[in-house]
């Protein structure tokens, strides 16, 4: 004889419990989960892989900038269709979509402020914009930033993160190539330094232009860097890639980075490093 009788066949909770979106996050090198709060108070960057996340241009600005305070420059100049160009839409409502989507007026910010008490130019490309590619605004932009650089004598800082030049305005984008790195001649002749930080990805016209023109060419861990895919060179030679082809750690052993920084710690080491360059360092 039972004692004991069950009523329901299974115990039922009132309400079931929802678990927050977007709370935890993926990491897709090595498929644990992290909760977001830690991805954002490490700038985010997996405190167990060292994975890195990508992130905008505002995020960068709040990163390097002391207090997140600076000021915007040349957001005035917005883009246009010189080319009526269509592909699977026309360019200007490509244009319309991309920003009202995101926010953004295109592939590149710049801002001037401290970081650590010096006085600095930062341009920071951004992915979400078309692929970060390079058109016209982006040459005039990063132009303007370079200038004014020049002229106050402030370090500059380029963040690159970018598919290479944009298709919609053919000639008009390959020209920025030659537009920045001759700007970038005239700041090296001024004795100012630039400092050039790469991002995934970093390719074509923009590798083949400001990004490796830096006083000092830095990166992130894991960042793909170069001028043609891996898949296209693939094809064209008929060979298989070394492991690890045009990643940071691949372009650190073959010289053509001066070091790889986790962004986490990328205020600090740039910082110092401008402080030596501008004989301002402190023990």
């Amino acid at each position: 004889m039972s004692w004991f009788e069950r009523k329901d066949l299974n115990i039922v909770t009132k309400a079931p419990k929802e678990m927050p979106e977007g709370i935890w996050v993926k990491v897709p090198t090595t498929g644990e989960t992290v909760h977001r709060r830690e991805l954002e108070e490490n700038s985010w960057v997996d405190p167990v892989s060292g994975h890195h996340f990508p992130i905008g241009s505002d995020d960068y600005f709040h990163l390097l900038f002391d207090e997140g305070k600076f000021a915007e420059m040349g957001d005035h100049i917005r883009p246009v269709d010189p080319l009526t160009f269509t592909d699977r839409k026309t360019y200007k409502s490509r244009l319309a979509d991309t920003e009202k989507k995101t926010g953004l007026t295109d592939a590149v910010k710049v801002a001037t402020g401290k970081m650590r008490d010096l006085d600095i130019v930062v341009a920071c490309m951004d992915f979400r914009f078309i692929g970060g590619s390079m058109g016209s605004v982006v040459g005039e932009r990063i132009g303007i930033a370079i200038d004014y650089a020049r002229e106050q004598k402030f370090p500059l800082i380029i963040i690159s993160q970018s598919g290479g030049a944009r298709m919609m305005e053919s000639v008009l984008s390959l020209m920025q190539m030659a537009k920045t790195s001759a700007k970038l001649a005239l700041l090296h002749e001024a004795g100012v330094p630039y400092i050039s930080v790469m991002t995934n990805p970093t390719t074509g016209g923009v590798t083949a232009s400001f990004a490796m023109l830096g006083d000092f060419n830095v990166a992130e861990p894991g960042a793909l860097i170069g001028f043609a895919g891996p898949r296209v060179i693939r094809q064209t030679i008929g060979r298989d890639l070394p492991d690890g082809f045009q990643t940071s750690e691949y372009l650190l052993e073959h010289g053509f980075l001066d070091f790889i920084v986790s962004r986490n710690k990328m205020k600090n080491r740039l910082s110092r490093l401008l402080k030596i360059l501008l004989h301002k360092f402190e023990e």
